[in-house]
């Protein structure tokens, strides 16, 4: 440190004073000093900033969609009746039962933000599974390309890994009673087709939508916006695929 600020000062020293060729031998060398720290990144720095910027992104979600109103505040990710069933909350709305459509709906929502607080390692893991070529390749790639990617390689297990979480959510926040309840009332109704929805399924699927937007969000950001690269890692890496745009 100490003798990059002596030949800081020496640099200063002959910009005032030196001939034009010795001041541009110097202004070479600076050069090259300032692209060894910020220039091309290797490949494990690309696959570590990804995984960082990553692990920020999910994280960020994770937390912001876990909060109370996380999904029932925000109508991106608001989980409503399932497609096949709103003629069920339609249906009771008008023989006068709004507060249990609406008890169904919040309870949905109240086990997906119950849920979300559960998914952070479960991306973190998948994070690490993720290679040099897939990391160099999302880099890269479109601006939602990690999104993407998560989308291709870990829904399945992420379903698979949701379903027993969201079924235990749905049971505590009471969504599983309120759907039986608003399906029991409908189905009672003459001249309807009974509807038997899986909302376990339909819950996790919901989640994970919503934890997908809100990582493609992030990673917008960080692509796009260069105060939101937290890190130096993250401005060399980001910095480099800039300049590949």
């Amino acid at each position: 440190m100490r003798k990059t600020g002596l030949f800081l000062a020496a640099a200063a020293l002959c910009f005032s004073g030196c001939d034009a060729q010795s001041q541009g031998k110097l202004g070479d060398i600076l050069g090259q000093v300032a692209t060894g720290a910020t220039g091309t990144p290797t490949s494990l720095e690309i696959s570590n900033g990804l995984k960082q910027a990553l692990e920020i992104g999910t994280s960020a979600g994770a937390d912001r969609l876990s909060a109370k109103d996380g999904f029932f505040g925000n109508m991106a990710v608001k989980i409503l009746f399932p497609t096949e069933a709103q003629k069920v909350e339609k249906t009771l709305r008008s023989v006068g039962l709004n507060s249990l459509a609406d008890n169904v709906i919040l309870s949905l929502n109240r086990a997906a933000e119950d849920a979300a607080k559960e998914a952070k390692p479960i991306f973190v893991n998948a994070i690490k599974q993720m290679t040099i070529a897939d990391a160099t390749n999302i880099l890269l790639g479109n601006k939602d390309a990690a999104t993407q990617y998560f989308k291709r390689v870990t829904t399945a297990q992420l379903m698979e890994k949701f379903s027993p979480v969201i079924a235990n959510s749905l049971s505590k926040v009471g969504a599983t009673r309120y759907w039986s309840d608003a399906a029991a009332a409908y189905n009672k109704l003459p001249l309807v087709k009974p509807v038997n929805t899986n909302l376990t399924q339909y819950v996790a699927e919901k989640a994970i939508d919503g934890m997908f937007l809100q990582v493609a969000q992030e990673e917008l950001k960080i692509r796009d916006n260069i105060s939101a690269r937290s890190t130096t890692l993250l401005q060399k890496v980001f910095g480099y695929a800039d300049k590949k745009k």
